[in-house]
Order: C-alpha cells, then sequence, then structure tokens
C-alpha cells in the first residue's frame, strides 16, 4: 500500500471549489484522489495538470448511491492511503418552499447531507485502525444565516453541520479531526451564469477557499480548526 504521499479523497471534484481544491492539494505534492460524475471533467482536469507534471488518481463517484461509495472506498483503499476526505459534492436550486418538488429535495438532501454521511462512514474505519485521519466538510453560510429560496439546501448543509459537530465529539480519542468550512457565495457553477456576471465580482474564488482547505490539512496533529467561516469582504450577497 503506498504510503509515500498524503491521500486527500475530494468529491465534487470535477468543478469549483472541488477542483480548485484538487489543484492546489497536487501542487502541494499530496496524492489526489478525485470524485465526481462528470469523468469526462475529471479526465480533462488530469490533461491540464499533467502540463505541470501532476496527475489525479480518478475515481468517478456518485456519493449519492451508498453502494458506489462504498465501491470507490474500496478500490482507493486497496492501493493508497486517505488521509483527509473533502466532502464537497453538493446541489442546490434557489427555489422558494412551496415550489421545491420532491424529487429535487430528495436530490438535495441525497447528495448534500446522505452523500457526505456514506463517504465519511466509508473512511471512519480506516481512520479508527491507525487512529488518525482528518474530515473536512465544504458547507455554506445558509448552514448559519438564513436565506430565501434554499430552505432544503440549507437543511441539508445545516443537517451536515449537526452530524459533523457531534461525531467530532465521538472521534477524538482516535485524534480524528473533523472540520467544518463555511463559505460565503462563491464564483461556482452552482450559481446561475446571470448572478455570477452580476456579483463576481462581490464573490470569493473558489481558489480563495481551496488554499484554506490545504492550510487546514497541514496544520499541527495537536491542533484543529473546528469551524471556519469565510466570506467575502462586501459580506453576503
Amino acid at each position: 500500500m503506498s504510503k509515500d504521499k498524503p491521500g486527500i479523497w475530494i468529491t465534487g471534484a470535477s468543478s469549483g471549489i472541488g477542483k480548485a481544491a484538487a489543484i492546489e492539494f497536487a501542487r502541494t505534492g499530496c496524492r489526489v484522489f478525485a470524485s465526481s460524475r462528470r469523468v469526462t471533467e475529471l479526465e480533462r482536469l488530469n490533461k491540464s495538470l499533467k502540463e505541470e507534471n501532476l496527475e489525479l488518481e480518478v475515481f468517478p463517484c456518485n456519493v449519492a448511491s451508498s453502494a458506489n461509495v462504498e465501491q470507490t472506498a474500496k478500490k482507493i483503499l486497496s492501493s493508497y492511503e486517505i488521509d483527509c476526505l473533502i466532502n464537497n459534492a453538493g446541489i442546490t436550486s434557489f427555489k422558494l418552499a412551496e415550489e421545491n418538488s420532491i424529487n429535487e429535495i430528495d436530490d438535495i438532501i441525497n447528495t448534500n447531507l446522505l452523500g457526505s454521511i456514506y463517504t465519511i462512514k466509508s473512511v471512519l474505519p480506516h481512520f479508527i485502525e491507525k487512529r488518525g485521519g482528518t474530515i473536512i466538510n465544504v458547507l455554506s453560510t445558509a448552514a448559519k444565516k438564513i436565506f430565501t429560496n434554499s430552505s432544503a439546501y440549507a437543511a441539508s448543509k445545516t443537517g451536515l453541520k449537526t452530524y459533523a459537530d457531534v461525531l467530532r465529539e465521538e472521534v477524538r480519542k482516535y485524534k480524528i479531526k473533523v472540520v467544518n468550512i463555511i463559505p460565503g457565495a462563491t464564483v461556482t457553477p452552482m450559481w446561475s451564469q446571470e448572478v455570477r456576471k452580476e456579483h463576481s465580482h462581490r464573490m470569493m474564488e473558489p481558489e480563495d477557499i481551496a488554499r484554506y482547505l490545504v492550510w487546514v490539512f497541514l496544520q499541527k496533529e495537536n491542533v484543529i480548526s473546528e469551524e471556519i467561516v469565510i466570506r467575502p469582504i462586501e459580506g453576503d450577497l
């Protein structure tokens, strides 16, 4: 089993914060396990990194499927160590609660909340056995502040925050770190082109968040930043 480089498993790595994090961790000298449903985008990212003599280990995964998550974790762990899990995969709908269909709500909860729990459960035995590991959840300011047109999304992120807060207390004895990163408005495909065109000058870049993720992972073993809120300097949209 390869242990020459820290192993970082990133979900939702085909775009936005996940893509920026994959690049940043690769440049830092880590072995990156990039997951997403959009395999073509992962391969395109890998091709661009090879121009810098860097590459990713691509592991396609639909986090909304517990079976798919478990299979993916087993594939990674059969050859490598996972030292850090970054739960970044997420979707939203930007609709009023009364307009959200049940299918839309299911998709958001299954991806953002249950998908993250599935990945955590898949690496937890490994982290407990080796008595260490880092779990970083990319949440949203919607988990701390009320925004209209985001009820299902806010519920998924708030649910994951609470799950992670409880988990952190339970796994301290194993020296497992559980960190919640709570970013404000960031220029990612989650926002419509219209919003990005109008407000991008006020929004954070994915690379800004990626640098925080690397910094959190590289903290000393006896230090943990349990929760970090990151907002644009001009505040929320």
